[in-house]
């Protein structure tokens, strides 16, 4: 998954962020798996998925303080 922009993510509701934070997850658990099993090649998705996550919790966090 590419790099999600904040500004983008800060139009959607927390619901549609849950939503999106749910999908990161499973890209993360794949690309997980993948990687143990030898079947990634683009090991920068661990570090792009990781910092995405981290991105929409941020953003979450941000619009529930509000």
């Amino acid at each position: 998954m590419a790099k999600l922009e904040a500004k983008d993510l800060r139009e959607k509701t927390v619901v549609e962020l849950q939503q999106v934070l749910r999908g990161l997850q499973t890209d993360q658990f794949n690309n997980f798996m993948k990687k143990n099993t030898g079947q990634l090649t683009q090991q920068h998705l661990l570090k792009d998925t990781r910092k995405n996550i981290a991105r929409v919790k941020t953003l979450i966090s941000e619009k529930a303080g509000l």
